[in-house]
């Protein structure tokens, strides 16, 4: 594997909350060494970064794949490509295909068409109870040995305190990660909008914010409990953000993240009934995004992800109570993020600790970072291009994002995973 020099770039260092120009130097899959001034002298290859910004690439957890059961919405093949043009280096998959990938069979099966099919890093979850029905925890042990490097049922909440604190205990044992969707499932059953003015407009079925503060309480109390260690897959409102301070100060093993669209919309973006902005949780108020971005720049709410979510057009052509939620994000999490960049709301190092380091670091990865040693997962991009996304231009089989026809700012020019380019913008 040939060296490569990257001269005149940004450096976007999260672990050291660096920013400066200066060189980074790959070898054998790994960064070999970096620096300010002149680069050391080399024979290989050199690339000129024109100031642009060289950061870690993006590790992204929780990005939904829809094989098996729904290939027609996403494939190995097309949401490998989406993340490689998005800078995302490392996608962790979830298991809310159709079955649920909740055995051993199943997680292999995904594992060797991430392989044959995907220029990125690939991580698959498994699922926390059978069918992510709820019932009966899967065998979190073979399922470790089979790769996946953590557990959820995803937006199926797990009603049952019992089998959860089961399941929690048994995963603690094991040294397996949780990964839960707070939510009080009695109070967001059928709910579109989050309650308020706008949804009282509309006519919405809405759910409090307290829901969520309601379903963070019982999983901390659980997790004094059993000591597992556990991670909350989206903090949207103001009013979760005490119970996951006070949970952390109390020395739980509990991070937090959030979604690019909880981050950068709020719920007058759904309008008249847009479809697209349909995502799970709902859209919250101006008050609870700005709460957000403040958490995330604490460092309260560790990461940040794109919660990809493919929903095909039939599914999202409906009225707003009936359309599938979701939207599709590996492409546009990073220049949805750059918004909160140019606002001067978080800077860059800031965003990747959120987006790359702190996933990484979660995981037990080494990537993310960098430092002399780690993976040459890297992202090259330009915070300043500007551009108005047409969806049909995005490399998603489904294309049912938001930010369809918005003015947005910065885009990837290359995408590296251990060395080897994996994009490069035409």
């Amino acid at each position: 594997m040939s060296t490569i020099t990257f001269t005149n770039a940004r450096l976007i260092d999260p672990e050291s909350s660096e920013d400066f120009i200066g060189w980074l130097q790959i070898a054998e899959g790994h960064i070999a060494a970096r620096g300010e001034g002149t680069p050391p002298v080399s024979d290989e290859q050199t690339i000129d970064c024109g100031g642009q910004c060289l950061g870690p690439g993006i590790v992204d957890i929780g990005v939904k794949v829809c094989e098996p059961g729904e290939r027609h919405k996403e494939s190995y093949k097309s949401a490998g490509l989406a993340a490689a043009a998005g800078g995302v280096t490392t996608i962790v998959t979830r298991p809310d295909t159709s079955p649920a990938i909740d055995t051993p069979e199943s997680l292999e099966f995904v594992t060797r068409r991430a392989q044959a099919d995907t220029p990125v890093n690939v991580l698959p979850m498994a699922a926390l109870t059978k069918g992510r029905e709820g019932r009966e925890m899967t065998e979190i042990g073979f399922l470790q040995d089979a790769g996946a490097v953590a557990f959820t049922d995803c937006d199926h909440v797990v009603v049952n305190t019992k089998v959860f604190s089961r399941a929690l205990t048994y995963a603690k044992s094991c040294g397996a990660l949780v990964i839960a969707h707070p939510q009080e499932p009695g109070l967001s059953g059928g709910a579109a909008a989050t309650s308020g003015k706008f949804a009282a407009l509309r006519g919405l079925p809405a759910v409090s914010p307290m829901a969520e503060r309601m379903g963070l309480d019982r999983d901390i109390a659980l997790l004094e409990m059993t000591g597992a260690a556990y991670h909350a897959d989206q903090i949207t409102t103001a009013r979760a953000l005490p119970a996951l301070e006070r949970a952390k100060r109390n020395g739980l093993d509990i991070t937090a993240g959030t979604s690019i669209h909880h981050l950068t919309l709020n719920e007058i973006d759904v309008a008249d009934y847009r479809t697209f902005f349909k995502v799970k949780p709902p859209l919250r108020s101006e008050d609870d995004r700005l709460a957000v971005i403040e958490a995330v720049r604490t460092g309260l709410i560790d990461t940040i992800s794109s919660m990809h979510t493919p929903q095909d057009e039939e599914s999202k052509r409906l009225p707003f109570e009936e359309a599938a939620s979701g939207a599709v994000a590996l492409e546009t999490l990073l220049p949805a993020a750059l918004r909160l960049y140019h606002a001067e709301q978080l800077d860059l190092p800031s965003l990747f600790r959120a987006m790359a380091l702190n996933p990484a670091k979660r995981l037990g990865l080494n990537s993310g970072r960098l430092a002399i040693g780690a993976p040459a997962d890297l992202v090259l991009f330009d915070p300043d291009v500007p551009f108005v996304l047409d969806r049909f231009t995005l490399k998603s089989k489904s294309q049912n994002t938001p930010f369809d026809g918005q003015r947005l700012q910065g885009k990837v020019t290359a995408t590296y995973v251990a060395g080897e380019q994996v994009y490069r913008r035409t």
